[in-house]
Formats: structure tokens, C-alpha cells, sequence
């Protein structure tokens, strides 16, 4: 009986770590999932790289920004160029709707682009 058990235990043991194994692997490898906001920008903090966006249904959201983050569509950037500084067009965005592209870790919003939607909007 003890020869039966022994194998019981091992095949057991072996599908719980070949589980584990799996488990880590997918965590591992998981990519940041991209999510899209569009609304109003309400408040920026050059000092900390964040800025406050209020979304339609009165939602406000704090996203932070890096180097590695893209500004497209505006007309500050300079003649014939789309993409912008993001220090200098967010020091002049306050009121402006905007569609941010971000990924979230560990509940903190990481802007990858910023996109002005051109409208200026009373606060």
C-alpha cells in the first residue's frame, strides 16, 4: 500500500508544481494592458509629472507622465510637427479635453500618449 501512496503522492505533487510553474510563467511574461480616458484637463503638476483628468460622467482621474510619453495633434508643438514636448504642452493644457492612452500598475495611471482634441472647455 505504502508503494501505491507513493505514487499517488508523486503524481500529485508533480501536477501541483507543473501547475505552479505555469502560473508563474503567465504572470511573468503578463504585459501591461493599455486603457484609453477622454475628458477635461482639470489640474498639472509639473513637479510630480501628473495631471488630473475629468471624464464625462464627472469621474476624476490622476494620471502620471514620463519622457517616454507621446503628445500628438497639437498646434503648439510647432509648424509641421505633431508630436510636442509633453513638459511643455501639459504647462499649458489646463481646460483643454484631451483622450490620454495609459497603463496602469499597482492602482498608478502611467500616460503612453496624450492626444489634444483641439477644444478648449469652459471650468
Amino acid at each position: 500500500m505504502s508503494l501505491i501512496r507513493s505514487k499517488r503522492f508523486s503524481t500529485l505533487l508533480a501536477g501541483l508544481m507543473t501547475l505552479a510553474l505555469a502560473f508563474g510563467f503567465q504572470t511573468a511574461f503578463a504585459q501591461d494592458v493599455a486603457h484609453v480616458l477622454s475628458g477635461v484637463v482639470k489640474s498639472v503638476d509639473k513637479g510630480s509629472k501628473t495631471f488630473v483628468v475629468k471624464t464625462a460622467d464627472g469621474t476624476e482621474h490622476t494620471v502620471k507622465w514620463t519622457d517616454k510619453t507621446v503628445v500628438k495633434g497639437t498646434k503648439d508643438a510647432g509648424k509641421g510637427v505633431e508630436k510636442g514636448s509633453v513638459d511643455t504642452y501639459m504647462g499649458a493644457k489646463k481646460g483643454s479635453e484631451v483622450t490620454v492612452d495609459y497603463t496602469e500598475k499597482a492602482g498608478e495611471k502611467t500616460a503612453t500618449g496624450v492626444k489634444d482634441a483641439g477644444k478648449a472647455v469652459a471650468q
